[in-house]
């Protein structure tokens, strides 16, 4: 059984801004943040400066506390501190991922009444419609240099004035005694994050100083980071999981956090991990997977390697080998391997718990800042996603039998969102009566209160005979079959079909012509029908010519195929 953690009162206790204050103080020599591949570099003390001048300049620019800062474009290290100077301040950031088109990109500083933007230069440069007059300034995450200001100022004066006041304010230099921010409880509102769904146009989620320091204070009780700790930052901090678990977390135990700052595909990513050799590993479920698929599976399918694993004894040694690989391939010094953000291939899963691999998955979402269930490898059970966090989350299933119906996933707790910003109608909607937040997955709980999801409530089939079927389920058993990349189960008129983009580096590599794909499909269709249940048999697989939209987190946009 997990250990219980009594959490709540504690975290209560510690307050957001004041931990920063603290790790900036005590981590003053330490490295924060770097730059993969480059020479951009911060300590935890040249950090705090650049907050303190930020925090001048806002003031001088005429900033409130309260107002909304907008925060977009590629990860990098002022991208990180961009973010903290914003909260520290008392202002509340609004980060906007960068893979999000120009237009929506503006939508989402007007819809914010956003009156400061970080932007990056290339973000900058492709919007087409005018500059809100409510900007007061935008900055350059590439050197913080001013790109425009209101009022008739120059961007040259602005970043003159920002020098001047800091040499004026701190004459002999900023030192750790000089790091002080102000009082900002906990109820406060730091941040707006506008989600990325798979079903729709985003929404911004309105999280409290508490939501986030429930998620870190939780963090810190996991034993799993460090001060002084390397971490690989190579999910988008925009989002509320990477933000929550490569940003605010390491900042708060004074780990050294590398951004990659670059499409996370497998060469750039195994040479990262192992110039990095990181500590702890946050990741997606889709870079296990293409691990599994291209490096561990064609290993598996050798004939004398079938035979090999008839063996008992054998097996478990060669079990033992590619435990071993697989963690000397991701820097071998990580602890554990979190997975997150979308759900993991259930065979993927099952292999690697059979291996002995150090993972677990967690569940959450960006309207809990984001995490709402997490269990440690040791007692991870591998068909869940970890025990609700004791003493700050809660969790039922809307079912007559909650360990045996599956029901609506709903929660309540520190971590929840007060709702969605200018959105009163999605609140209410978001909510029972009684107060929890409806989660939209679909999924059961055991009497630890593991939970176990099955798919997402508005993704659910409903069949002919009143059988549910949940298609990310069928997805991950084609997703399996050979030559198949990535598929998309859908509803036909009462017919079960399946969309495929083929693995064409796999056809490729074994000299078979594309010509052969329907005949191939064909043989897979008959395949995964066997392995499911008569009322969820798969009636057809269409080619698609690309891969499907995705959103930063690597989830398909189901939305823009439902018609297809």
């Amino acid at each position: 059984m997990q250990p219980c953690y009594k959490l709540k009162d504690f975290m209560i206790q510690q307050n957001l801004i004041k931990m920063y204050e603290a790790s900036f103080r005590d981590n003053w020599e330490l490295p924060a943040f770097s730059d993969y591949d480059t020479e951009v570099r911060f300590t935890f003390g040249e950090m705090a400066i650049e907050v303190a001048r930020m925090h001048l300049l806002f003031e001088y620019l005429g900033v409130r506390k309260g107002d909304k800062v907008a925060l977009t474009g590629k990860d990098c290290s002022r991208w990180a501190i961009a973010y903290m100077a914003t909260i520290t301040y008392g202002a509340v950031v609004v980060p906007i991922l960068q893979d999000f088109h120009p237009n929506d990109i503006m939508h989402i500083i007007n819809h914010s009444e956003a009156s400061f933007l970080f932007v990056s230069n290339k973000i900058w440069e492709s919007f087409d419609s005018e500059i809100p007059e409510r900007l007061k300034a935008v900055l350059s995450l590439k050197d913080f240099s001013c790109i425009s200001v209101s009022n008739g100022r120059r961007p040259s004066d602005v970043d003159a004035m920002a020098d001047s006041l800091f040499d004026e304010l701190y004459p002999l230099g900023y030192k750790p005694e000089d790091v002080r921010f102000p009082d900002i409880p906990n109820d406060t509102l730091v941040e707006i994050n506008y989600t990325s769904g798979t079903t729709g146009f985003s929404k911004g989620v309105m999280l409290t100083a508490n939501s986030l320091a429930g998620n870190v204070t939780y963090a810190q009780t996991l034993n799993l980071m460090f001060r002084g700790d390397e971490e690989l930052c190579f999910l988008p901090l925009a989002h509320a999981y990477s933000c929550a678990f490569n940003l605010l977390t390491p900042v708060a135990v004074g780990a050294h956090v590398h951004i990659l700052g670059k499409p996370p595909i497998p060469k750039i990513l195994l040479k990262a991990f192992a110039d990095i050799k990181p500590n702890l590993v946050i990741t997606v479920p889709l870079i296990l997977e293409k691990i599994y698929k291209k490096m561990i599976l064609p290993q598996l399918h050798k004939r004398t390697m079938k035979l090999a694993l008839s063996v008992p004894y054998i097996e478990n040694l060669i079990y033992e080998r590619i435990c071993k690989k697989l963690i000397e391939t991701m820097g071998g010094r990580f602890c554990e391997v979190i997975v997150g953000g979308a759900p993991m291939n259930q065979e993927v899963t099952d292999f690697l718990c059979k291996i002995k691999f150090p993972v677990t998955i967690g569940y959450g979402m960006t309207e809990c800042g984001p995490l709402i269930s997490y269990s440690n490898y040791k007692y991870f059970e591998p068909t869940s996603c970890g025990h609700v966090l004791r003493g700050i989350m809660d969790v039922r299933i809307d079912s007559a039998d909650p360990y045996r119906e599956v029901g609506e996933i709903q929660v309540r707790g520190e971590n929840v969102m007060t709702g969605y910003y200018k959105n009163e109608e999605a609140t209410r909607d978001a909510f029972t009566e009684d107060g929890w937040l409806r989660t939209g997955d679909l999924g059961t709980i055991d009497r630890e209160k593991r939970i176990f999801i099955r798919g997402r409530n508005k993704t659910m089939i409903l069949s002919s005979n009143g059988q549910n079927i949940y298609p990310e389920e069928l997805e991950a058993k084609l997703n399996n079959m050979p030559f198949i990349h990535e598929s998309l189960v859908l509803d036909r008129d009462g017919r079960i079909i399946a969309l495929v983009y083929p693995d064409y580096e796999q056809l490729d590599g074994m000299g078979i012509s594309h010509e052969d794909l329907p005949l191939l499909m064909e043989h897979n269709c008959q395949e995964v029908n066997k392995l499911l249940a008569p009322y969820e048999k798969i009636s057809s697989i269409e080619l698609y010519p690309t891969e499907f939209e995705k959103t930063p987190k690597k989830s398909i946009k189901r939305y823009l195929y439902a018609k297809y």
